[in-house]
């Protein structure tokens, strides 16, 4: 393997979360809670069971809760203890303790998804492969998305990406991947990345979605800064070019991803997991028979 196994992720949260006002007016959307913990800690904890030690979180002008939620709280942790929560102190103290922190605060122009890792860029070694994802999607499942994305890594060498298999009526949705051979366990060379192509130009059923393991090779790329037809500089494009030059792989993430960047989509993941969480799925799931029940029951009257 060129690069050593990766140690660091970069997490992109600098969006506004405008969808999501007036809530977001004073909290950041990444700081949404499913259930009981923000959807970034989602996303943070699946980089550390994948070995990462450092997590490089790139934000805005509006996001000092992010850092308030990664950082020691010693008053309120001895105030619990004081009151016997000793459970919960000690996983409020883990929550510090999971990694090493740093934030960087997004800046310059043009904008883009691929903005953020060129503000961290100083922060990656240029012999490790690094972890990019972002603090608004995360994947519900078995194994952790960045744990399936290392043992890719592992298997190749080179840089992967996330890939979810969908129905290609929805293919102005995503960015479809146009895939070559299949390695194994549904890892596949990817030629390049089709933004939105619709479902008659849809190369694949395979979309590439939030999370990449990228080898230091793409930030050469990044750096040049070469903006789409929307003016921005964005990862797609980095990596289709990539590709060009070097092997870049997909792995089908075996997984339900989330997407928390709407309401609607914000409400299917608090349900989703809710309903699979052990304290809460089967009273939930009992409540939503009796209002679905109660609700046929209100339209046959009237």
């Amino acid at each position: 393997m060129k690069y050593r196994a990766p140690t660091k992720a970069i997490i992109c949260a600098a969006g506004l979360g405008t969808r999501f006002l007036p809530q977001t007016k004073a909290m950041p959307k990444e700081m949404l809670p499913i259930i009981d913990r923000p959807v970034i800690q989602l996303v943070v904890e699946e980089a550390v069971a994948a070995g990462v030690t450092e997590i490089i979180i790139v934000t805005g002008s509006t996001k000092r809760s992010i850092e308030d939620h990664f950082d020691r709280s010693d008053e309120l942790e001895y105030d619990l203890r004081e009151k016997g929560k000793i459970k919960e102190a000690e996983q409020i103290k883990a929550i510090a303790e999971m990694a090493n922190f740093v934030y960087v605060r997004q800046k310059g122009t043009p904008k883009g998804n691929a903005r953020p890792v060129l503000n961290a860029m100083h922060l990656i070694d240029d012999d490790e492969a690094f972890f990019v994802f972002f603090a608004d999607d995360f994947f519900r499942g078995n194994v952790p998305r960045a744990v399936q994305l290392q043992e890719a890594y592992q298997k190749t060498g080179k840089s992967v990406i996330s890939l979810i298999e969908v129905d290609k009526k929805d293919a102005d949705k995503y960015g479809m991947a146009k895939i070559n051979n299949e390695l194994e366990n549904r890892v596949f060379e990817i030629e390049n990345l089709v933004e939105k192509p619709g479902e008659k130009n849809a190369p694949s059923e395979f979309a590439s979605v939030g999370g990449y393991l990228l080898t230091p090779d793409i930030l050469k790329i990044i750096a040049q800064e070469k903006v789409d037809k929307n003016g921005e500089i964005t990862l797609a494009d980095s990596i289709n070019e990539l590709a060009q030059s070097d092997k870049v792989y997909g792995k089908f993430i075996d997984g339900v991803w989330h997407d928390t960047g709407d309401q609607f989509k914000y409400l299917q993941a608090v349900i989703d997991v809710a309903l699979e969480s052990p304290v809460y799925g089967t009273r939930l799931s009992e409540y939503l028979k009796k209002r679905f029940k109660n609700s046929e029951k209100t339209k046959k009257t009237k």
